[in-house]
């Protein structure tokens, strides 16, 4: 089947990404390693000969457009991925501690510097990083990777990736596929801060992980960027409450933020946070609600595949990212549910800014899914238990080691984005894919992040209801309704998938996905407006709480997006999906 590569309009340019990349915990010591490497793709079987097939334009994958590897390249199962820079450090640049930062390699990885093994990592979405304190050195260095990559013939963790792509399952990707930068900090630094808000206290919590047991300086400022001090204390141990008075809520309408300043004896570091809660109540008809700032906040948002047709899953550039979160904020949407991704954490940042609410789907793994488990059964109201062993061989989690695999990620996903403003919601698990002990695995998640929500099943196999917050439900092939004389808050966790093929900007001309197709856009505009005037807004106030339409954009064979999958057309007007989003409030 003819595909099209097609082009986004954001310039990418030779250092493409290369903005900070954790504005959660900035740094003055920041040296990129995005752009032009070697690279070689070759059987896992073959011997390196140490010549190289070309260049790549990290942090693409070979398969993307933006790599500039070429047409038609693919890493598959049985092959290897080879990489290879030289780059130069100032002597100034190194202290005691240097350290390489990785934010995703899809999906194994071997690390050597000067020659010499650095470390080892598995887990295609995650972020890792390596000491190389003993192995830089000032001048020339030359790093190198070996890379390979099971894809979705294996448990680990792959998403929407898949070798048989097609509807819902995407081309598969390999390498690096976020940025890759190095920092270098003296014998005393700070490792890591978690930021707690308390809007019932008025105080906001740190807690500090060091080095060296010394005094943490902290400044309060008044934004990310400011330079006004609002508060200050000096933290002798490992944890703090400042008081904070007189402050703005952080709110979609209102997304206020406030800068952090950090410093241990010379390592100084940079964050930011907001004064905001997450918390379930119950509003005046006695519905269960998601709710924000102690009041019921309804959430109205849409599905983010988190794909790009020039970069796959990797943004082009900075600018593509706040595109997104603009055009959906633009739209009178105040949440996007992030599908079955971890982004770079700038995207986080600009959620946070732009006043953007995000439901964080955990990566799924696991081997070949049965339709009848993982959906048809579900679909019809037939929802199996998934914490026996019957239940993993059906739910495709019959491998210990991929449900332990799972289980790290889910806490390594957690404490990566905890101090992500906007991050409201937690969504272990998706459609029954990969699917097993969520009661245990959300009673975890909530014991690790009680400040947070968790839609704990999301759509299919709900386990009952004593054991999730939510009963959520997607629904595409039947009228939206809410279900009755459930005490539990009510989610309609995905919907619409309204699609429309705009000639010129799709990837696959000859075959195309959508739930309902359209085929001109007026068709679209009137279906949706009466999707939400008649199925939507009246819901809310039998007790529906939150909304994602799918989705954001169109992803290859999917044409449902709301924008194109190179974000060159918009297919609705966006003053109308505006005004019907302005309708969705919960009136006590």
């Amino acid at each position: 089947m003819e595909t099209i590569r097609l082009r986004t309009p954001f310039e990418v340019g030779d250092i493409p990404l290369a903005e900070y990349p954790r504005p959660q915990f900035e740094r003055n010591s920041y040296l990129t390693l995005n752009g032009k490497w070697d690279y070689a793709i070759l059987r896992k079987s073959e011997s390196f000969n140490g010549e190289y097939q070309g260049q790549i334009l990290v942090p693409y994958s070979p398969e993307s457009l933006l790599s500039g590897v070429g047409e038609n390249v693919a890493v598959t199962p049985e092959d290897k991925l080879l990489y290879r820079r030289s780059f130069d450090v100032p002597a100034d640049f190194i202290k005691t501690h240097t350290v390489i930062n990785f934010g995703a390699v899809d999906f194994w990885c071997r690390v050597t510097l000067n020659g010499a093994t650095v470390g080892e990592h598995s887990g295609g979405y995650m972020p890792f990083s390596m000491d190389i304190s003993d192995k830089i050195v000032p001048g020339v260095n030359v790093i190198e990777l070996e890379v390979t990559d099971p894809s979705d013939t294996s448990y680990h963790t792959h998403a929407k990736q898949a070798v048989k792509r097609g509807g819902i399952w995407y081309t598969p990707q390999s390498g690096i596929w976020q940025s890759v930068w190095i920092e270098s900090m003296p014998a005393a630094y700070l490792k890591d801060v978690h930021i707690v808000p308390d809007i019932d206290k008025n105080v906001v919590k740190l807690s500090f992980k060091k080095s060296q047991d010394l005094p943490v300086e902290v400044l309060i400022l008044d934004s990310p960027e400011g330079t006004t001090e609002l508060a200050s204390a000096i933290c002798a141990g490992d944890e703090i409450e400042i008081p904070f008075e007189n402050y703005e809520l952080w709110c979609p309408e209102n997304p206020k933020l406030y800068g952090l300043a950090f410093k241990i004896g010379e390592d100084v570091v940079r964050s930011y946070f907001g004064m905001r809660k997450f918390s379930w109540v119950v509003d005046g008809k006695g519905f269960k609600r998601m709710g924000l700032n102690n009041k019921p906040y309804f959430m109205s948002g849409v599905l983010d595949q988190g794909y790009w047709s020039d970069g796959m899953l990797t943004p082009p550039s900075n600018a593509a990212l706040e595109y997104d979160v603009k055009l959906v904020k633009s739209m009178g949407f105040n949440m996007i549910r992030k599908h079955i991704k971890i982004e770079p954490l700038r995207w986080y940042y600009h959620c946070d800014k732009e006043g953007i609410l995000v439901w964080q789907d955990m990566v799924t793994g696991g081997t070949k899914y049965n339709m009848l488990y993982i959906g048809v059964l579900a679909f019809v109201g037939i929802h199996i238990k998934d914490n026996t062993e019957r239940a993993y061989k059906r739910l495709a989690r019959a491998d210990k080691e991929g449900r332990d695999e799972f289980e790290r990620e889910v806490d390594i996903t957690m404490d990566y984005l905890k101090n992500c403003v906007g991050l409201c919601t937690w969504v272990p698990f998706n459609e029954g894919w990969g699917q097993f002990d969520s009661v245990r695995i959300t009673n975890h998640m909530k014991e690790v992040d009680p400040t947070r929500l968790i839609d704990s099943v999301s759509g299919w196999n709900d386990q009952g209801k004593d054991t999730s917050d939510t009963k959520s439900q997607h629904i595409y092939f039947r009228p939206i309704t809410v279900p009755r004389f459930e005490k539990r808050c009510r989610v309609l966790s995905e919907f619409g998938g309204y699609s429309l093929k705009t000639e010129g900007h799709v990837f696959s001309p000859g075959k195309s996905f959508g739930y309902r197709v359209y085929k001109k856009p007026e068709a679209l505009e009137k279906a949706f407006k009466k999707l939400y005037e008649k199925r939507i807004i009246p819901n809310v106030a039998r007790g529906l709480s939150a909304t994602v339409y799918t989705q954001v954009s169109d992803v290859e064979e999917e044409i449902n997006g709301l924008v194109t999958y190179d974000r060159a057309v918009t297919k609705l007007p966006i003053d109308m999906v505006r005004k019907l989003n302005e309708q969705l409030v919960i009136k006590d």
